[in-house]
């Protein structure tokens, strides 16, 4: 391992850390929507945001790309508002993983809400209780185990990420260069035994990952 390896291992836990953190709000909330609330569009919101497991990631990233470049609807009006460039930036490796790890942290969210007796937060509200001060005291506490295991499901997968997040932020060393994105230019270097080194810190962190959501879930059961 050379300083630049560690460098490259800090930078991709990072993003998976950042992205991991910033769908957490959105995640809980859209699980504890599809867990509880039946409105129009349900399965709609359902089938889409599952879109990401299914779709190759590069179809994801080329969306993401369209979308976010400086002539995209979203990107452009960054730019010419907020001065805010995301494509080919670290930013963009947060959105790609982020969008890549989004169902797995909301399906393990919904699934945890979804065990929690609603008789106990029909309760809280017999008592004066808001729906927010409900999810806050009830729903929330019973189910953290299985929205943690969620939060660790979606860093792994935000770990291992390459599809999308080539397509949207390439592979500028220093600066968007990820473990899976420097384990494909290894091979295609023909540095196979740096390709392996990266890819066994990659096995070793989503395994201790995997391993420790697997544990809180039969905690959980």
């Amino acid at each position: 391992m050379t300083g630049n390896d560690w460098q490259l291992v800090g930078f991709s836990a990072r993003m998976a850390v950042s992205s991991t953190l910033l769908i957490l709000p959105f995640g809980v909330a859209l699980a504890w929507l599809l867990a509880r609330r039946d409105w129009p569009g349900k399965t709609f919101v359902e089938t889409f945001v599952s879109l990401p497991l299914v779709l190759p990631p590069v179809v994801t990233g080329l969306v993401l790309l369209e979308l976010f470049g400086k002539r995209g609807p979203l990107g452009h009006w960054l730019h010419a508002q907020l001065g805010l460039d995301v494509v080919f930036t670290w930013k963009a490796v947060v959105l790609a993983l982020g969008v890549m790890a989004l169902p797995l942290l909301v399906r393990a969210a919904r699934t945890a809400i979804e065990e929690v007796n609603p008789a106990l937060e029909q309760i809280a509200r017999t008592l004066g209780a808001s729906e927010w001060r409900v999810f806050y005291t009830v729903t929330l506490p019973l189910a953290r185990r299985g929205i943690f295991a969620g939060v660790l499901l979606a860093f792994a997968r935000a770990l291992g990420e390459f599809g999308a997040t080539i397509m949207v932020a390439g592979n500028i060393p220093g600066r968007t260069t990820t473990l899976p994105v420097a384990i494909y230019s290894d091979v295609q270097a023909g540095d196979d035994a740096h390709a392996w080194t990266l890819a066994g810190i990659s096995t070793v962190i989503a395994f201790l990952a995997l391993w420790l959501g697997e544990k809180l879930s039969r905690r959980r059961q």
